[in-house]
Formats: structure tokens, C-alpha cells, sequence
């Protein structure tokens, strides 16, 4: 497989009071198509801050970074913009849905940017809600379902683009343990049926372990990159 993303010598300096803080270092990162890779560190460690330069809402202060062929740094507002409407999909902790919108106009909402046609968008809606595995809940509103079934909602409107990479922010923050599972093991089963690309942020182990890769940052540099089950995090400290 190809790459579709890497990041070559990144920094990343926030202005402050007392003088610029840099929160990443000189990091370097490639990501092959189809890979699922989870992201880890600790508070403060830069994670949060590497997803957003990912997901092209925030830029690089240095270095550079290439996602499927293409120079972030040398995009304008509107290219950033078409990149993350049409390459990625996202999803976060928050479902961000809108409650007095059907599950079916939630999931075809991304595609009113792209300008497809109101029975394409909501056929296309339908088609990825059935495949979260919520055919019986097509014009139910959001407040009326559980918070699992609400994230497999966000999951489908991530999907519902066909975009090469998804980026999920602690998509189980807001989950108990049993339905945070069953959204982990839906992430496994787009990633091996469709070979999309997955990168997901966690401070959890336990999350982490359905990726097939990890990334742990610490103090704003990579310090291990290599298969889930050979990290040991006690090694770091």
C-alpha cells in the first residue's frame, strides 16, 4: 500500500505571555493507506495538537507535511477546506449531532457542501447508517437514541464522503466501557472490510489495542511507533 500522509520534521510553537511554547518537535510521522493507527500520550504531550495539524484545522510553524500527494503547507483556506470535505472525515468524543434533524439528515449533511442532490444525499445517508447497523432508526431524532448508537450516527456521516483517511478524537470518551468496545470493534470492521485508513486519539490502552499500530508521544516527540502489542509504557518512564 501507499502512503497517503507523512509529516517531515514538524514543529509546532504557540505564542504566549511568556514567549513561544513549542508543542511539537521536530517530528516525523508516515502513515500508509489503509493503516489503523492510535495515537497516545499523555495530557500536555501534543496528541490533541498533532490530530488537529492531521485533520488540516490547524498548520504546521515549520516542517512539512504531505497528505495524498499534496503540500498542506502551500494550500489556501479554500483547498484546506476541500481537503477536509471531501479526504477526511472526522469524528470526536462529542457526537455533534443536530437534535431536531433525523439520523438521515445528520449523516447527509456533509454532502450539502459537496452539492449532491437531496435523493443522492439521503440514499447515501441510508446506505451508511445500514452499515453502523442502524436500518431501523433512519428517521428517528437524536435525543430518542442511546449515546452508542448516537457515535455510530457520527461514524456514519464520517463515512458518508468516502474520504480516504478518518480521524477520530477520543470517539469513547463519552461511552461506557461495553459500548466503547462495540465502537472500537466498528472501527476494526470499516478498516478490514473497506481498507480505509484510521488514526484515532486515546489516552486509553484498552482503545488503543483494537489499532494495529501505535504512536506514543511524549513531551511533543515520538517516542515509540511500532506495534500495539509490543508497547510497554512503564519502558518510557
Amino acid at each position: 500500500m501507499g502512503e497517503l500522509l507523512s509529516l517531515h520534521d514538524l514543529d509546532k510553537a504557540y505564542d504566549t505571555d511568556a514567549g513561544p511554547v513549542k508543542v511539537l518537535k521536530q517530528l516525523s510521522l508516515r502513515i500508509d493507506e489503509g493503516e489503523f493507527v492510535a495515537i497516545m500520550g499523555p495530557s500536555g504531550s501534543g496528541k490533541s495538537t498533532l490530530m488537529n495539524i492531521l485533520g488540516c484545522l490547524d498548520v504546521a510553524s515549520s516542517g512539512r507535511y504531505l497528505l495524498d500527494g499534496r503540500d498542506v503547507g502551500a494550500l489556501d483556506d479554500d483547498d484546506l477546506a476541500r481537503v477536509r470535505s471531501e479526504v477526511i472525515g472526522f469524528v470526536f468524543q462529542g457526537f455533534n449531532l443536530l437534535p431536531r434533524a433525523t439520523l438521515v439528515a445528520n449523516v447527509a449533511l456533509p454532502l450539502i457542501y459537496q452539492r449532491i442532490g437531496r435523493s443522492t444525499r439521503s440514499a447515501r445517508a441510508a446506505t451508511m447508517l445500514e452499515r453502523v447497523g442502524l436500518k431501523e432508526w433512519l428517521h428517528s431524532l437524536p435525543p430518542r437514541i442511546s449515546g452508542g448508537q448516537q457515535q455510530r450516527v457520527a461514524i456514519a456521516r464520517a463515512l458518508v464522503t468516502e474520504p480516504r483517511l478518518i480521524l477520530a478524537d477520543e470517539p469513547t470518551g463519552n461511552l461506557d466501557t461495553r459500548t466503547g468496545r462495540e465502537i472500537m470493534q466498528l472501527f476494526q470492521q470499516i478498516n478490514r472490510d473497506s481498507g480505509m485508513t484510521l488514526v484515532l486519539v486515546t489516552h486509553d490502552r484498552n482503545v488503543a489495542s483494537f489499532a494495529s499500530r501505535l504512536v506514543y508521544l511524549l513531551d511533543g516527540r515520538i517516542h515509540y511507533d511500532g506495534p500495539v502489542d509490543a508497547f510497554r509504557e512503564e519502558e518510557l518512564v
